[in-house]
Formats: C-alpha cells, sequence, structure tokens
C-alpha cells in the first residue's frame, strides 16, 4: 500500500464544495467525496467547528486526515470529515464566528485562511489494506463503531440505498421501529443490527451479507425483511411494555414465525409473568412464550438458607439416589417444578445432588 503525506491549501479543498441530498457532499473540484457512505453525519457542535476556524486564522496546525484514492483516481476522505466541512462550510458562508462571515473578512485575512495548507494523507491500497489502515488510525478521537468500520470497506450503490432506510434520524427504520431496537440510526446500530437479523436467518455474518449484496443497485430484500418483522412482532405481541426494546426480534422472528400464537392468550400470559416474583428477567418473557424455554426468564434461586434448612431436613440425603453428601456437592431443587406453579419458597426446596439435579433437568 502506498501512503504520501500532502499539503494541500485550504482553496484547493473548498473549490467546488456542495453538499446536497442530490449530489451528497463533495469538494476539491469535485474529486473529493467528503462524505462516504462509511461516514458518520457532521456531528461537530458550534464551538468544536469555530475552534478549528481559528486554528486555521492563528495558522495553528490541525491534525493530519486521511484521504484513499479511488481508481477512478478521484479521492474519498477517510478521516476529517468534521475538520473539512467546518473549513469548507465557514468559506462557503455558512456560518460566523464572532458575528464575522468569511465574506466579512480583509482580503488578507481570507487569503490567509485560503492559503493555509492542510497536512493530508493520501493512500493507495486494497479494500482490505484501506480498512486495516482506517481501523489503526480510528484508534484516536471519536472512535468509529464497528458498523461504520464495516461500511468503509463495503461500500458501493446497496450501502448508499440501505442507508436512506436505516441511516438517519428521520429514516423509515426510525418511523416504524424506534421502539423495538436500540442505539441510533446515525451511528449505523439500526443498519447493523438489520444486517445481522438477516444474515442470521442464513446462518451468516454481517460481514458475508454485506460482501454478497455491496454491488446491489438496490436494497429491497433487507428493507422487506424488515419490514416484515416489525410487523411480525406488532401482530403478535401488540400490546407494547419496556421490555420489549432492544431484544432480538429479528432472530426470533427467523426461529419462531411459523408458529400458530394467539395475541390474546399471550397477553394474558404475559401480564402473568410480569407479576410473578419468582421471574427475574422479564425481558425474556417474549423468548419463553415463543420458544418455552425457562432459562430465557431466570427463574429466581433458593436463597442458601433456605438449602441450608432444606439440607438439615433431609439430613444431607439426595431426595433422588438416596445417597448422603455434603452439602457443597448438593444443588437446590424446585419440588415442583416452577412451570407447574411451584414456588422458590423454603416448602417448595429440595436438595438434589448435581448428578441427579442434572438429570431432572435433561427430562
Amino acid at each position: 500500500m502506498k501512503i504520501k503525506l500532502h499539503e494541500i491549501p485550504v482553496r484547493e479543498v473548498v473549490a467546488g464544495y456542495i453538499d446536497s441530498a442530490e449530489y451528497g457532499v463533495v469538494g476539491y473540484g469535485g474529486r473529493l467525496n467528503i462524505r462516504p457512505a462509511f461516514q458518520r453525519e457532521f456531528i461537530y457542535k458550534d464551538k468544536q467547528r469555530d475552534e478549528v476556524i481559528r486554528t486555521v486564522q492563528k495558522n495553528f496546525p490541525l491534525n493530519v486526515m486521511y484521504w484513499v484514492q479511488s481508481d477512478d483516481g478521484n479521492y474519498e476522505l477517510l478521516d476529517g470529515q468534521q475538520r473539512t466541512i467546518s473549513v469548507c462550510q465557514y468559506v462557503n458562508g455558512d456560518f460566523s464566528i464572532d458575528h464575522m462571515a468569511f465574506d466579512n473578512l480583509t482580503k488578507a485575512e481570507q487569503q490567509h485562511i485560503l492559503d493555509y495548507l492542510l497536512m493530508i494523507y493520501i493512500c493507495e491500497g486494497t479494500d482490505k489494506e484501506k480498512l486495516d489502515w482506517f481501523k489503526i488510525i480510528n484508534i484516536a478521537g471519536e472512535q468509529l463503531t464497528a458498523q461504520e468500520l464495516r461500511n468503509a470497506i463495503y461500500t458501493g450503490e446497496w450501502l448508499t440505498e440501505a442507508k436512506k432506510y436505516f441511516s438517519k434520524t428521520t429514516c423509515p427504520a426510525y418511523a416504524i421501529a424506534s421502539e423495538y431496537l436500540n442505539g441510533s440510526p446515525i451511528r449505523q446500530n439500526f443498519l447493523e443490527t438489520a444486517i445481522r437479523w438477516i444474515a442470521a436467518r442464513d446462518g451468516r455474518e454481517i460481514e458475508d451479507y454485506m460482501s454478497q449484496h455491496q454491488h446491489d443497485t438496490n436494497c429491497n430484500e433487507i428493507w422487506l425483511y424488515f419490514q416484515t418483522v416489525i410487523n411480525w412482532v406488532k401482530a403478535t405481541f401488540p400490546n407494547y411494555r419496556k421490555e420489549m426494546k432492544g431484544l432480538e426480534w429479528g432472530v426470533f422472528y427467523n426461529k419462531y414465525n411459523t408458529g400458530n400464537y394467539d395475541p390474546k392468550q399471550l397477553e394474558s400470559r404475559i401480564a402473568e409473568l410480569m407479576e410473578d416474583e419468582d421471574v427475574t428477567k422479564n425481558s425474556g418473557i417474549y423468548e419463553y412464550l415463543l420458544g418455552n424455554d425457562e432459562k430465557h426468564l431466570s427463574i429466581r434461586a433458593f436463597l442458601p438458607k433456605m438449602a441450608r434448612v432444606a439440607y438439615e431436613r433431609q439430613k444431607g440425603i439426595c431426595q433422588k439416589c438416596k445417597n448422603h453428601f455434603n452439602i457443597s456437592d448438593m444443588q437446590a431443587d424446585h419440588i415442583t417444578p416452577w412451570s407447574k406453579g411451584g414456588k422458590t419458597t423454603p416448602e417448595n426446596c429440595q436438595m438434589l445432588c448435581a448428578d441427579c439435579n442434572r438429570r431432572k433437568s435433561n427430562v
């Protein structure tokens, strides 16, 4: 991989600066893609943005920036988007500092800014080499998320289309599923979740799916799939509760969508389980009702004192194999299983040896 340091004046970087929904954010005479598909939205606050301009005005050095040369000879901005956009916006007249816009400056002051040299490393190499380099330079500063890093390598028309649905604050995915997903669309959490779900459907990883679809001209498959998942959730569990946020609904859909569930019966059971003191993980109720596996509920364990009382009552004899054990070699167990109405109370506690308790759990 070739990496070379260049000194490029601000006037060349801001030349042809455009920020539009149609053309994206470009500069350097149209040759620099300032916000490639893998980059996040502009997130600098006014104070940070102003400090960039003051640094340039004082002729202090800005941190180096990184560009990647594309196969067509153009460039993508790899690191330094916030600083680049701050400079471009100021020269473009989008904001002022201390009531002084760029046009209010003297010719000499304007020339000083335009002549300021930006230190820019430009690299050429394979996609993997670029991604490895990106990970290294991302160690400092505000680090990108795992999905933002993936976007750096699997950029293309498919990703551009997918970001329209999953990566804006007001995107369609946010409109229909913000109550069900954790994270932020801007930080690519919604996109990452959707890809993880659809990739898991076929037993694959996120990178597998993005690699396969990188050069697709649309993202219809994942958007239709995502809508289907959310519609299934809303139809199956129509009464929303805060415990539903952040669950792996796509994974649940992949495993359980062929089941015949009665929403009214499910709602009645959810209400019961929410009030059950033995259920210590309310968010696990939903997968439990779909797959009938008690492990998702984290049923309350017997307290050590309860176990000691039961052990003394049994005189150390396992209730199954009738052999004697030290208490350290025994485990507290429900006499009447929780699934059959048994509670985690002293009266419902028995001590079994580890082997008997394991065999009982496997039945």
